[in-house]
């Protein structure tokens, strides 16, 4: 597998997994998530990664979450489930359930907590990416991870016979663009690419979309994609300028949030929103402090997302 197995590309939302407020598994807010994404035209979706709270979740509850996202959107919208873990035997476990279920890829970081070296990260996705025959996302998460793929490494992972994409959430935006010049032409690869800068970079080197958490940017990057497929450079623009304009609102450089946990942040915006964004699990908390949420609420309604259509 390469990069033409699959036709991942666009914008993906990383769901996010509801809970009720006294922490169990909402599955009819979930079936709703998912039905908006499908109803937002996104290209994509990822479900338990690490807006999807899967270090929160039982095993049972992150094999029902897959299912779920399969039953709803299978065969209309391509789903990539989250199986990061601590080990390769867990990480193959939920990959064998995806596979399984008819998912259409997994996801692994390296392992949290482990800090492997580089030839420990090849090791480890030579042996998760062998074991399952399923189209595999590598994802670059050093600030989940504490480790941050370089661009020498992820040449070596794009090699191996079934991987097929890469997210980089890198904060270094220098060898993000050095590693997509040297991935690109093998693997499909999801980075930051809805700006100016990004769409000259991805029109001209390479890069296939974008995925982040939630799917708050789903009203600007979705038709910013669209325009970038058809060669509307004006209205591509107009779009990415928008969307950054709800970045630099929301989230700051390290991926880190500006009012709360990016999850609880996350969270936070859907339900202000009227989206089924449901409650964080412990350990992390919701955001309730009445100052932040109509500090959010403001950044919202400046992007025009409050009153039902961005601004533009």
């Amino acid at each position: 597998m390469d990069r033409t197995s699959v036709s991942w590309r666009g914008y993906w939302p990383a769901a996010p997994t509801p809970f009720t407020a006294d922490g169990a598994l909402d599955e009819q807010a979930l079936r709703n998530v998912l039905r908006l994404y499908a109803d937002q035209g996104v290209h994509g979706v990822l479900v338990n990664g690490t807006t999807g709270e899967w270090f929160a979740q039982r095993p049972a509850e992150r094999r029902r979450v897959a299912e779920l996202a399969v039953e709803v959107l299978g065969g209309s919208t391509p789903v990539v489930v989250g199986c990061t873990g601590y080990t390769p035997a867990e990480v193959i476990e939920f990959a064998e359930h995806a596979r399984s279920i008819g998912a259409d890829g997994a996801l692994a970081t390296p392992p949290p907590y482990a800090h492997l070296t580089p030839e420990e990260i090849v090791g480890f996705y030579e042996a998760v990416t062998e074991a399952v025959p399923l189209p595999w996302m590598i994802y670059n998460w050093p600030r989940g991870v504490a480790v941050d793929i370089d661009t020498a490494t992820a040449d070596r992972l794009a090699d191996l016979p079934n991987v097929v994409a890469y997210k980089d959430s890198t904060g270094d935006e220098l060898m993000a663009m050095a590693t997509a010049e040297v991935v690109a032409g093998r693997v499909r690869t999801f980075g930051r690419f809805i700006h100016r800068r990004g769409m000259a970079f991805m029109l001209g080197v390479g890069g296939d979309g974008n995925i982040d958490g939630g799917g708050i940017g789903a009203p600007f990057a979705v038709p910013y994609y669209e325009a970038v497929w058809r060669g509307d450079r004006d209205e591509a623009l107009r779009w990415s300028d928008l969307y950054g304009a709800m970045v630099a609102a929301l989230v700051n450089p390290d991926y880190s949030a500006k009012f709360a946990h990016p999850t609880a942040q996350v969270k936070a915006t859907m339900n202000l929103l009227g989206q089924p964004g449901g409650a964080v699990r412990p350990p992390l908390l919701d955001l309730t402090d009445p100052a932040r949420l109509d500090a959010l609420a403001a950044a919202l309604d400046s992007l025009g997302l409050l009153r039902g259509s961005p601004t533009t």
